[in-house]
C-alpha cells in the first residue's frame, strides 16, 4: 500500500542538474522573456498620463479656494448656462469625482468646464483620454489647451510646461497640498451617486453638504 511518505518521496524536486542542461541558453531565454514583458510605449504613456492626472486632480482639490467654488456651484440653479456656471467649481468637482472612481461623471463635469473655456479642465481631459488610450480625443483636448478658445488669447508657452512641471515635481517629491480625498468626502460623493435615477449615469451637481465636507478637508 502506498504511504504518505512514498508520495512525498516521489514529489521531491531533483536537485542534481539534468543531463544536457544548457545554462547559457536558459539565461538567454529568461532575458528574452523579461524583454517581452516590458510595457509597450502606448501602455507606458497611458500609465504615466493616469498618474499625472491623479496628481493634478489632487493639487486642484487641495487649493485653498476649492471649497468656495464648489459651494457656489452647489447654489446655482439647475438651468444654469455656461456663461453663469462657476467653471472653477465644475473643475474641482470633476477632480473629486475622478479621485473617487466616478470617471464618467468626472469627464462630464470636465467637459462642462472646458466648454466654458477652462484650460486646466481641457488639460485634465487630455490626460484622461490619453490614459484610456484614446489618442484622437487626447489630441483634441490638447489643442484646446494650447490654442485659442472662445475668442480668448492663446496661453503663453509656459502654461502647459507649468502644469507638467507641477505634476512631475509632486509625483517625485510628494506634497502636503496634494492629499487624496478623505473617507468623509468619498461618502458624500457616493451619497450623491446613489441619487442617480433611470438611465442617468452622471453624478448630480454637488450640494451644500458636500461643499461643507470639502471646507473641512481643505482646512485640515
Amino acid at each position: 500500500m502506498t504511504t504518505i511518505d512514498d508520495l512525498l518521496a516521489g514529489a521531491r524536486v531533483p536537485t542534481s542538474p539534468r543531463d544536457g542542461f544548457d545554462v547559457g541558453a536558459a539565461l538567454r531565454r529568461l532575458a528574452s522573456d523579461a524583454a517581452a514583458a516590458t510595457p509597450n510605449p502606448d501602455m507606458l504613456r497611458a500609465a504615466q498620463a493616469a498618474q499625472r492626472l491623479s496628481v493634478v486632480s489632487r493639487w486642484i482639490l487641495n487649493k485653498p479656494d476649492a471649497a468656495e467654488h464648489v459651494d457656489r456651484l452647489a447654489q446655482e440653479p439647475d438651468a444654469v448656462t455656461e456663461d453663469q456656471l462657476d467653471v472653477d467649481g465644475a473643475l474641482v468637482f470633476a477632480c473629486l469625482l475622478y479621485l473617487t472612481e466616478h470617471r464618467e461623471s468626472a469627464q462630464f463635469w470636465w467637459q462642462l468646464a472646458a466648454g466654458a473655456g477652462h484650460r486646466a479642465a481641457a488639460y485634465c481631459l487630455h490626460l484622461h483620454h490619453l490614459a484610456l488610450g484614446e489618442t484622437r480625443e487626447a489630441r483634441h483636448w490638447l489643442h484646446e489647451v494650447t490654442h485659442d478658445v472662445l475668442d480668448s488669447e492663446a496661453p503663453d508657452d509656459a502654461f502647459l510646461s507649468c502644469l507638467e512641471t507641477v505634476a512631475l515635481y509632486v509625483r517625485k517629491n510628494g506634497s502636503s497640498l496634494t492629499s487624496a480625498p478623505t473617507g468623509g468626502l468619498e461618502m458624500e460623493v457616493d451619497r450623491l451617486a446613489a441619487l442617480m435615477t433611470g438611465s442617468c449615469i452622471i453624478v448630480r451637481r454637488p450640494d451644500r453638504q458636500l461643499a461643507h465636507q470639502l471646507h473641512d478637508f481643505t482646512r485640515r
